[in-house]
């Protein structure tokens, strides 16, 4: 479990979208933190957006990106949560082809450290659709570093021992 310095790292193309109701540009600080990330990790940030909580919505951003050739993996924030108007997870059930469970149940573990037992209201969840990643964290500023510093900085990273999910991009579309 480590970045094994005589592997080369490997740049990917990431589109980060926000889900929200509420924020626009100005107020998207959870978007800002991972967009700060994701270019200091020194992968591309392909694509940004903002889209309301509406799964119709969600699910024609993602696929247009998922079809992007350009774009390897979409990360993101907000409409996570148990109210009506989250439907972030319900938006990538109607695309996903495989579940990355332990996505979900590793976020929530790292999240119990500092939030505690209010984990259990997060619905983090990752899925691979037509060979793109998909990554929905919640979006508070919190949630957004537990995500990428616990878990996707090092999964997208090359050269993390013994395995990443960078390494498995050209077999997802295998069948």
């Amino acid at each position: 479990m480590a970045i094994d310095l005589e592997r080369q790292f490997k740049p990917i193309n990431i589109a980060l979208l926000t889900v929200s109701d509420t924020r626009g540009p100005a107020e998207d600080t959870s978007g800002d933190i991972l967009a700060e990330r994701i270019q200091s990790a020194g992968h591309k940030l392909a694509a940004r957006a903002i889209e309301k909580d509406d799964a119709d919505a969600i699910v024609r951003r993602f696929n247009n990106w998922i079809d992007d050739p350009q774009i390897d993996a979409i990360v993101s924030t907000g409409g996570t949560g148990l109210t009506g108007r989250d439907v972030t997870p319900e938006a990538i059930d109607r695309i996903k082809e495989k579940d990355i469970e332990g996505f979900g149940e590793l976020f929530r573990w790292i999240s119990y450290q500092s939030i505690g037992t209010s984990t259990v209201q997060s619905r983090a969840c990752a899925a691979v659709a037509r060979g793109t990643y998909l990554f929905a964290l919640p979006g508070s500023n919190g949630a957004v570093k537990d995500g990428w510093d616990g878990i996707l900085a090092e999964q997208l990273d090359s050269r993390n021992r013994p395995c990443n999910f960078v390494e498995l991009m050209p077999r997802l579309r295998e069948k």
